[in-house]
């Protein structure tokens, strides 16, 4: 998908070090392409070499599905390597969920879907910025259909035409990159 976009990438990751992971595969396959991760500059730096030149790649965590906005063909295609649930160690995230659970409540729903379902919406949304943007949203998560929860956490993102057919998306990914 990254080659077929030439660049153009905002990938947004579960952990960090799947987002290093990531950037060092794509560094070693597509070598043509820049390749930026989190942690290897400021933010505002690397948000600067992303919008610079659109043969880029910026690969993060959490700050990116909520503090980047980059309008334009810069990024035209959004990867979101899992679904962002909050993490099990989250003692906040577990009090809620309990007390939900407590009050007769779903409270994997209440508080880890609906958390991830935010997020998702916010990651989604750093593709689409202004009303001539266009692109591709992959979520690689296979959850999102398969599981029971999947339709309500679509249900979060804006109206998107859905595939799975990644052929179908490297084509309409190097046509936009064509411009």
């Amino acid at each position: 998908l990254v080659d077929a976009a030439e660049g153009r990438t905002l990938g947004l990751f579960s952990s960090r070090r799947a987002a290093e992971a990531a950037a060092e595969e794509v560094r070693r396959r597509l070598p043509h392409l820049t390749t930026l991760a989190q942690g290897e500059a400021q933010l505002p730096e690397l948000a600067k070499q992303f919008v610079s030149d659109p043969h880029t790649c910026l690969f993060g965590t959490l700050s990116l599905w909520q503090g980047i906005d980059v309008p334009g063909e810069t990024c035209q295609l959004v990867l979101i390597d899992r679904i962002p649930f909050p993490r099990p160690d989250d003692p906040l995230m577990s009090a809620r969920q309990k007390a939900a659970d407590s009050a007769g409540g779903n409270g994997f729903m209440q508080v880890a879907a609906t958390h991830a379902a935010l997020l998702l919406a916010q990651g989604a949304g750093r593709l689409i910025r202004t009303t001539t943007d266009r692109g591709v949203v992959a979520v690689l998560d296979p959850r999102l259909a398969t599981a029971r929860y999947g339709s309500f956490l679509k249900a979060s993102l804006p109206p998107m035409w859905t595939t799975t057919d990644p052929a179908l998306v490297r084509k309409a990914l190097a046509r936009l990159a064509a411009g």
